[in-house]
């Protein structure tokens, strides 16, 4: 590949300039040297800071130090890290690791294969380390000249200690791969998946045979160090056969801990995840962040989620507003949901207004304020609530508010003994395909109306995925079913009966 005069050689270039200014060398004793090259090799966020400033300008969080030391440890490495994007799984894995291992006092690995989803993907890749290796003046001082031949576009180069350094891509052949007579050791899968790819069980298959057999038996008889790092971009995928197999390391990090922390808490901030989880939308945000893939349309789909306009107020036969409430407002915990609902003359169920948000429980209370200053008094409103969550606790929040403000909402405590939450909004999807649930246009690009549509096309058995404003529409379509009649449209709940072919 002619890349002499080409844009990205020229981008190549200017990165390696930055590397040199940033590694420049200051004044310093030998003993000072050797005390930083002892930390370094058995500290691996104190050798990450020191010789990468360029790249490296947050500190390393825990899951990388871990996974770091678990490498080193174990010569024999069979593991995937799945972590969700944007927590530097290619440059730790890619750069960071192999040059870390290579100071080590004993010999760590002759020879990498660095594989991506295609040749030149893992050739970028590639390129990354050798620039380190031949323009990190820090890490050269410290650890001898290293580029010794080859060239990061041609995909393959060796340093002077003898490591040799390939880049394949996903399906070519890596047989016959040597170094000297010695079989790869380090090898690396680097974000192998992608989105067109995991659509066709055919060739994921395909792939993680070719993983299995070509690539792992490329190196000898198995030894050495077999790495696949990536984010769950589907349920059906490499990563997901390979973490399958007996044997694996495997560990899973999302963008939020159990806890609704950020688990790279050096890096990212909760408003920062907040905004990009409301940019990007639950259904993409649980995908790339949370390693939590989803498929949209198992039960709910779109061509099915009809918006319309709304009647006059007085024409509606009853009108719910129905709460689903939760006690946390964490990142992580259930979301508060209130939906305002109408039934029609001929039978439909409108969806008027959607709050929805994991949020504290004065903002539900406020909702509740909202949607009465909506109805302005001009028709009544039954308002219900999740019995459970009726305890004196929320009963003295709304009867705070209330006083402040100078009138009350008049909720009640919803007390039907409901049936399996799987079942009950599953037993909407007919609603939904005879369009009999229209959604308020005029509110289509409001926040709650938002979270209601990815949560039903999210929605699925054993989904991870939120479902409170779902769960709270089903309640409110009930409570209209139960109080009103139709002479043109029931409400039933259908139970459906999965059948085994």
């Amino acid at each position: 590949m002619n890349i002499t005069n080409n844009e990205i050689y020229k981008n190549w270039e200017k990165h390696c300039e930055r590397i040199q200014r940033g590694t420049s060398i200051i004044s310093e004793t030998i003993l000072e040297q050797n005390r930083r090259k002892e930390r370094a090799r058995r500290d691996y966020a104190y050798f990450v800071s020191t010789y990468f400033p360029d790249i490296a300008r947050t500190e390393c969080g825990k899951f990388q130090i871990d996974a770091a030391n678990y490498i080193l440890q174990n010569k024999n490495t069979r593991a995937v890290f799945e972590w969700a994007r944007g927590h530097a799984k290619s440059t730790h894995m890619g750069v960071f690791v192999p040059l870390w291992l290579k100071i080590q006092k004993e010999r760590q690995f002759y020879t990498m294969i660095l594989v991506s989803k295609n040749e030149d993907s893992a050739t970028r890749l590639l390129a990354d380390l050798q620039q380190q290796l031949a323009f990190n003046e820090l890490y050269i001082r410290d650890w001898g000249n290293q580029i010794k031949t080859g060239n990061w576009a041609e995909g393959e180069f060796t340093t002077v200690d003898g490591c040799y350094f390939t880049a394949v891509g996903r399906g070519q052949s890596p047989r016959g791969v040597k170094n000297n007579g010695r079989r790869p050791d380090y090898i690396v899968i680097d974000d192998i998946d992608d989105d067109e790819m995991v659509c066709n069980g055919r060739r994921v298959d395909n792939y993680t045979e070719w993983v299995l057999s070509a690539l792992f038996y490329a190196m000898e008889a198995g030894r050495g160090r077999f790495i696949l790092v990536g984010n769950r971009i589907a349920k059906t995928s490499i990563l997901t056969n390979i973490v399958a197999r007996p044997g694996v390391h495997h560990t899973v990090v999302n963008i939020l801990d159990k806890k609704g922390q950020p688990t790279w808490k050096e890096n990212y901030t909760l408003e920062e995840i907040k905004s990009l989880r409301e940019m990007s939308g639950e259904r993409n945000f649980q995908k790339e962040m949370m390693n939590n893939p989803m498929t949209e349309g198992s039960v709910f789909s779109m061509k099915n989620i009809h918006y319309g306009k709304m009647l006059p107020l007085k024409e509606y036969r009853q009108l719910i507003c129905y709460t689903d409430p939760s006690f946390k407002n964490s990142q992580n915990s259930d979301y508060k949901a209130t939906v305002l609902a109408g039934k029609t003359p001929t039978g439909q169920f409108h969806i008027l207004k959607v709050f929805a948000d994991q949020t504290s429980v004065s903002n539900m209370i406020a909702w509740h304020y909202d949607i009465m200053d909506y109805i302005d008094g001009k028709v009544p409103v039954m308002y219900y609530m999740e019995s459970n969550f009726m305890q004196d606790l929320m009963l003295d929040e709304f009867a705070k508010v209330g006083n402040a403000i100078g009138h009350h909402v008049p909720i009640r405590g919803d007390a039907r003994k409901k049936p399996d939450k799987f079942a009950r909004i599953e037993a909407m999807q007919p609603l939904f395909e005879r369009n009999l649930v229209i959604f308020n246009e005029k509110e289509k690009d409001t926040p709650g109306m938002k979270v209601l549509e990815e949560q039903l096309l999210m929605f699925e058995r054993g989904s991870k995925a939120h479902d409170d404003a779902p769960d709270a529409l089903e309640s409110a379509i009930w409570m209209l079913s139960r109080n009103t009649r139709s002479s043109n449209a029931k409400y039933a709940i259908i139970h459906r009966v999965s059948r085994k072919f």
